[in-house]
C-alpha cells in the first residue's frame, strides 16, 4: 500500500542519535554509523523525529510500505516501556488526529488489563505544534499571601543578543541559560535557579538569528573560564532547542562543561526524568534551524 513514512538522506546522517529517542515505536536504530528506518511496520509517518535531526536528514514520504500495526506497536514497543510512554503514545495520536490508532491502542490496553493512564484527550489539530496550543491552566487561589522571593538577579542584560561577550561578569561563572518562558511558567525561578548565577535568555523557536546564538556563545565560552552550566526549557518541543544551541556551542568552542538540563511543565512545576525523556517527542515539529 502507498502511505506516508520517513524517509532519512544518508548523505546528510551524521548518526549522531538524536532522533532515537523520539520512536519508542522501534522503527529507527543506529546501523553502521547511520539512522535507518529497520521496520516500516513500526513506522506512523507522523515524523516526531523530524525535529530532533539537526542536520535535517529525515523527511516524510509517500510511498510503497508495509502498513503500520499500531497493535503490534503497542505490544512489543510502547506497553512495556511504561506509563509515561504509553501516555506519551496516546497523546502524540490524538496530537495528529489519529482518532483510529488511538482507539486500537485503548482497545490493546483494555484487552490485556494494562490501565489507561490519565492524559490529554482533545486532539490538537493534526500536526500542530504544540507550543501554540491554547491552554487553560486552573489555579486555586491562595489562601494567604506567599512570602516574597528576593531577586537574584545579577548582571544586566540577560538576553542573550544584547550580552557583551568579553563581560567581566562571565568569569569563573556559573551559566543559567533559559526559554525566555521559564521565569513566567516556574514561581520560584530566582530562588531556585537564578541564586548564584549569570542568567542569559532566548527563544529557539521566535528568535530569528539562532545561529548567532551558538557563535556568540561559543565566544563566550572561549573568552571564559565556565564552571558550570544550567539549561532550562519548557515542555513544549521546540523549547527544547536551547540545549541544541549550547550543545553546538559547546562543540565549536571545543569545550567540556558541566550541563544540567532541567524542564518546566506549563503546569509550574519541575519535570522528572521520566517525563522529559518522552516529552522530548513532540509532534514532529523540533527545534532545527538551517544553521
Amino acid at each position: 500500500m502507498k502511505r506516508k513514512i520517513i524517509d532519512i538522506d544518508q548523505e546528510k546522517c551524521t548518526g549522531c542519535g538524536l532522533c532515537i529517542p523520539d520512536c519508542p515505536e522501534g522503527a529507527l536504530q543506529i546501523i553502521e554509523g547511520k539512522a535507518r528506518l529497520v521496520s516500516d511496520l513500526f513506522c506512523d509517518g507522523l515524523g516526531a523525529c523530524i525535529g530532533t535531526c539537526p542536520e535535517g536528514a529525515i523527511s516524510v514520504v509517500e510511498r510503497e510500505a508495509e502498513p503500520y500495526d499500531e497493535t503490534a506497536v503497542m505490544a512489543e514497543k510502547i506497553a512495556p516501556q511504561g506509563e509515561a510512554v504509553i501516555r506519551a503514545h496516546l497523546e502524540h495520536l490524538l496530537g495528529h488526529g489519529e482518532a483510529g490508532l488511538y482507539r486500537e491502542a485503548i482497545e490493546y490496553l483494555t484487552a490485556h488489563g494494562i490501565p489507561v493512564p490519565a492524559h490529554e484527550t482533545a486532539p490538537a489539530a493534526p500536526a500542530a505544534c504544540p507550543g501554540t496550543v491554547s491552554r487553560s491552566i486552573l489555579r486555586e487561589e491562595a489562601a494567604e499571601q506567599a512570602a516574597r522571593v528576593e531577586p537574584e538577579l545579577r548582571q544586566w542584560p540577560v538576553q542573550l543578543t544584547l550580552v557583551n561577550p568579553a563581560a567581566a561578569y562571565f568569569d569563573d561563572a556559573d551559566l543559567l541559560i533559559s526559554g525566555d518562558c521559564v521565569p513566567f511558567a516556574y514561581p520560584e525561578f530566582h530562588r531556585d535557579f537564578l541564586r548564584g548565577k549569570i542568567l542569559l535568555i532566548f527563544c529557539p523557536k521566535l528568535d530569528a538569528d539562532v545561529a548567532g546564538y551558538i557563535t556568540k556563545l561559543a565566544d563566550i565560552f572561549s573568552r571564559h573560564t565556565i564552571r558550570s552550566i544550567t539549561v532550562l526549557h519548557m515542555e513544549v518541543p521546540c523549547c527544547s532547542g536551547v540545549r541544541f544551541v549550547v550543545d553546538r556551542a559547546l562543540e565549536r568552542a571545543g569545550k567540556t562543561i558541566p550541563v544540567n538540563e532541567q524542564m518546566i511543565l506549563i503546569s509550574g512545576r519541575v519535570a522528572e526524568e521520566g517525563e522529559r525523556m518522552v516529552q522530548r517527542r513532540g509532534s514532529g515539529m523540533g527545534h532545527r534551524r538551517d544553521m
